[in-house]
C-alpha cells in the first residue's frame, strides 16, 4: 500500500505522527467505453464552452454558480483557507460505539504511526481499549474538512471519515403513516423463518457473481481471439492543449502504418516513383517526336526529287510535240 497523506493526531498535548492509507479497494473490473463500429476508444475532454480549446488541467479553477452569477476561485484563494491546509486529526471528544449511526459511516483508512518510536500511538489505542470509547476527529483530507471516527480493528487504529448530519437525508414515507394489523400468527411465521436463516456472519461466504461471470466472458473471448489488439484503439488527440486540429495527412500517414506494419514514411515512397515517372516519360515522348519529325524531315525532300522529277518529265513530253509541230510546220 501507498500512503496518501501524512498528519498527526492531537490527543490532548500528547502528538501521534500517523501515515494514511485507504483501507478498502475496488474489485469491479475496469471497463471503458468503445465505438462499436471499429472499437476506437471513446474519451472525453475538459471543453472550454466559450473558445471551444481543450483546456489542460492546470489551467482549470472552481467556481460557484448562484442566481445567474458565477464566482471563480482560483486554487491559490482555495489554499489560503486555513482548514484546508491543517495535517492534524484533532480529538475533539470521546463517545460509545454504539451511538454511532452506520448511515454516517463513509470510507476507512489505515493508520500507521510515522515516528521512531510507536509510543504515542500504542498509548492511544490502549486509551480507546480501556475506556470502550470511539474517538470523534476533525481533519481535512482532499479539499474537504470531515468529521470521523477512530477506533481500533486487529490493533490498528482506523479512521472512519463521517457525514455531517445535514448530509443524511431524513426519510418520509406517506405509505408507512398507515394502520397496519400484524396478527399474532404472521409474528410468529416470520420469527420462525428468521430463526431457521440465522447464523454468524463470515464475509468471506459471499461473492461477487456478477464480476465473476464478466471475467468468465472476458477469459472466453481472449480464447476465441475475439479481440483487437489495444494501439488500433487508439487514435491521435483529435486537439492539443491550444485547441489546434492535428494534421489530416500525418493521421492517415499513421492509419496506414497501422495497418502495413510498417513505417510512416511508407505510403510516400510507394507514391515516390510515380511522381518521378511523369517527367522521366515526358523526355521519352519528346526524343519520340524528335525522331518523327527527322524522319519526317529527311523523308520530304526524297518526295520533292521525285516530284520535281516527275514535273520535268511531264514539261519535256508536253514540250515534244510542240517540237514536232513546229518542224512540220516549217
Amino acid at each position: 500500500m501507498r500512503a496518501i497523506w501524512k498528519g498527526a493526531i492531537a490527543f490532548g498535548l500528547v502528538n501521534v505522527p500517523v501515515k494514511v492509507y485507504s483501507a478498502t479497494e475496488d474489485h469491479d473490473i475496469s471497463l471503458h467505453q468503445v465505438h462499436n463500429a471499429d472499437g476506437g476508444r471513446i474519451r472525453y475532454q475538459r471543453r472550454c464552452e466559450v473558445c471551444s480549446k481543450v483546456i489542460d488541467y492546470e489551467d482549470i479553477d472552481r467556481a460557484y454558480e448562484d442566481d445567474g452569477r458565477t464566482v471563480v476561485l482560483t486554487r491559490e484563494e482555495l489554499k489560503s483557507i486555513p482548514a484546508e491546509n491543517s495535517h492534524e486529526i484533532e480529538v475533539v471528544q470521546f463517545v460509545p460505539a454504539d451511538q454511532l449511526d452506520p448511515m454516517m459511516f463513509e470510507k476507512s483508512y489505515y493508520l500507521e504511526p510515522d515516528s521512531k518510536s510507536p509510543k504515542a500511538y500504542v498509548l492511544l489505542r490502549r486509551a480507546l481499549e480501556d475506556t470502550d470509547r470511539v474517538a470523534i476527529v476533525q481533519f481535512a483530507l482532499r479539499d474537504k474538512t470531515r468529521l470521523g471516527a477512530l477506533r481500533i480493528r486487529d490493533d490498528i487504529l482506523v479512521l472512519q471519515s463521517l457525514l455531517w448530519s445535514d448530509e443524511v437525508r431524513e426519510a418520509s414515507f406517506p405509505a408507512l403513516e398507515t394502520s397496519i394489523r400484524i396478527s399474532a400468527q404472521e409474528r410468529e411465521m416470520s420469527a420462525a423463518l428468521v430463526d431457521s436463516m440465522a447464523s454468524d456472519f463470515e464475509p468471506d461466504q459471499f461473492t461477487d457473481e456478477y464480476q465473476e461471470q464478466l471475467r468468465q466472458l472476458i477469459e472466453a473471448k481472449l480464447d476465441k481471439g475475439e479481440s483487437l489488439d489495444t494501439e488500433e484503439t487508439f487514435g491521435a488527440p483529435a486537439e492539443t492543449g491550444e485547441g489546434e486540429v492535428i494534421d489530416l495527412m500525418e493521421a492517415l500517414k499513421r492509419s496506414i502504418e497501422k495497418k502495413r506494419g510498417g513505417t510512416a514514411e511508407a505510403p510516400a515512397k510507394a507514391s515516390g516513383p510515380a511522381a518521378k515517372a511523369a517527367p522521366k516519360a515526358a523526355p521519352k515522348t519528346a526524343a519520340k517526336s524528335a525522331v518523327a519529325d527527322s524522319a519526317a524531315t529527311k523523308r520530304a525532300p526524297t518526295k520533292t526529287a521525285t516530284t520535281r522529277t516527275a514535273s520535268t518529265k511531264t514539261a519535256a513530253d508536253s514540250k515534244a510535240p510542240a517540237a514536232k509541230t513546229a518542224r512540220k510546220g516549217a
